[in-house]
């Protein structure tokens, strides 16, 4: 491609050529110095850890033609310097214009929120698989399409990569793709140039605070994608937002709103609404009325948050016009999430669940999930990230040590923190009383930082009747400590411990 075919509606500071080619063809783009290949171009970043401007030299010695910067390096003859003032903006519109905008080609749904975003992206896959259309789906767990799977290192990829996606899905013949949109993604700029059909917004909750600081800066975040350039009536025409609006955050997001909306939730004066709701260990069943019609839903999957998510899945089918019976048919095939209260299967009567639940709105609601369904006791296994937002540990540790019988304090993925001082900041936040207990045949709570020993302790806890709710992880097959990623996958650890301890 041209490069001036590349710079098309491109806004750029200045262009700085010291070679006589000043329209090369450009043969691929990188943002990763060491990737970089003869011809390309190089645009530099800056991330949370490093800044690709320190890596311009190793880009140009490894053939990049052209540089994009938001600062001009000197001394760099024979290639051509665009500078620009938001070089991941420039990113993410080169990638858009060098793939062809594929996702202006097809069906575009963006779900954000603290929690619920794949679960919904599940649903809305299943209802639209339903109802014939082709679909691709982005999400925490993997990115797939017509029977491929691949691995996902960020729940959002970065804006390059994602657009290459974006572009093999299209290739291959999707019509409609799903996509979980971080707030980090919104804030650095991965999902710029990307125009939405849809777009959903589940809940917020305490999270990423090690990043954003503030839970206003973090909402703030999040609803970018409800407004331009993400929503655009000059992109997609019928652009329209999915808002769970019991949330107070929701409520905020909704006035400013200049898009059609559909609201979601349990009051009456919303556009979907669920009442008459029975959960029970291996059924949850519900009422959801879409306008002035009702959906009688049967779903094996546990607990009033999946109904959350299931509006929030109804109102982006019903934006699309999907019939009442793709949706219904939809929902109800869905057996399973990974890692989303997933069940792990004991012929002795033991009721194991792993979940992804690492914030505390989220394990409150997986527990009082569970103790719906009238466990003989609830036993919970649980810790906390390292090198992440310190506030919510002495919280979770208040949430479990008030709703679970017995609670065992462990690993989760301790990266460069010590695991033991992440537990002591855990622990802090266990109510006194419950500390006074903490003797050998009275307690309240364990604490066991190998997360095997853990599991197979929680197991060997366990009774017949008793629900086991092993939490933080869910669907990862990894534990990071250190700078080491070792294969780790509590869904295996907990199968081996049901086997052993019978």
């Amino acid at each position: 491609m041209k490069l001036s075919y590349l710079l098309q509606n491109l806004s750029y500071i200045k262009k700085i050529s010291d070679t006589c080619d000043h329209d090369p063809d450009i043969s691929a783009l990188y943002y990763r110095s060491q990737d970089v290949t003869f011809g390309s171009l190089f645009v530099a970043i800056v991330g949370t850890k490093s800044d690709g401007h320190a890596y311009i030299q190793d880009a140009v010695q490894r053939g990049a033609k052209v540089i994009v910067v938001q600062t001009p390096v000197q001394d760099i003859p024979t290639v051509i310097q665009i500078q620009v003032k938001n070089s991941r903006q420039a990113l993410a519109y080169l990638a858009a214009q060098f793939y062809g905008f594929p996702g202006n080609q097809v069906c575009l749904i963006g779900i954000t929120g603290t929690n619920g975003k794949t679960t919904t992206a599940y649903f809305i896959e299943s209802i639209l698989k339903t109802a014939g259309h082709t679909v691709g789906t982005i999400t925490t767990i993997e990115y797939r399409y017509l029977g491929k799977c691949f691995p996902n290192p960020l729940t959002t990829p970065e804006s390059l990569d994602l657009q290459k996606i974006f572009y093999e899905m299209v290739q291959a013949g999707v019509t409609t793709i799903i996509m979980e949109v971080s707030s980090h993604a919104l804030d650095l700029d991965r999902v710029y140039a990307c125009y939405f059909d849809v777009a959903i917004f589940t809940n917020l909750t305490q999270d990423h605070l090690d990043y954003h600081q503030t839970l206003t800066h973090y909402f703030d975040c999040k609803q970018r994608l409800f407004h331009l350039p993400y929503l655009s009536p000059d992109h997609k025409p019928n652009a329209s937002a999915v808002i769970y609006t019991d949330s107070e955050w929701g409520k905020k997001i909704v006035p400013t709103l200049t898009c059609p909306v559909i609201t979601t939730g349990f009051q009456n004066t919303y556009d979907i609404v669920a009442d008459q709701i029975s959960t029970h260990l291996k059924e949850t069943t519900a009422h959801i009325h879409i306008k002035n019609q009702t959906l009688v839903i049967h779903s094996v999957l546990v607990g009033k948050h999946n109904i959350c998510n299931m509006m929030s899945a109804i109102g982006a089918a019903y934006a699309l016009k999907i019939s009442l019976d793709h949706i219904q048919t939809g929902i109800q095939k869905i057996t399973s999430i990974p890692g989303r209260l997933e069940r792990i299967h004991d012929e002795l009567g033991r009721h194991v669940f792993v979940d992804y639940a690492h914030t505390p709105d989220a394990l409150q609601n997986v527990l009082i999930t569970l103790l719906d369904i009238q466990p003989k006791r609830l036993i919970c296994v649980f810790g906390c990230g390292g090198d992440r937002d310190k506030s919510k540990r002495p919280k979770m540790a208040q949430i479990v040590t008030q709703f679970a019988h017995l609670s065992i304090i462990t690993s989760d993925n301790p990266r460069t923190e010590d695991p033991f001082k992440i537990i002591e900041d855990i622990v802090a936040g266990i109510p006194h009383i419950q500390k006074s207990l903490n003797f050998e045949n009275n307690k309240t709570y364990w604490i066991e930082p190998d997360r095997r020993q853990a599991i197979g302790l929680a197991i060997q806890k366990s009774q017949p009747g008793d629900v086991v709710l092993i939490a933080g992880k869910g669907h990862e097959t990894y534990q990071l400590i250190q700078s080491r990623s070792i294969h780790f996958d509590d869904r295996i650890e907990a199968k081996y411990a049901l086997q052993h301890y019978r």
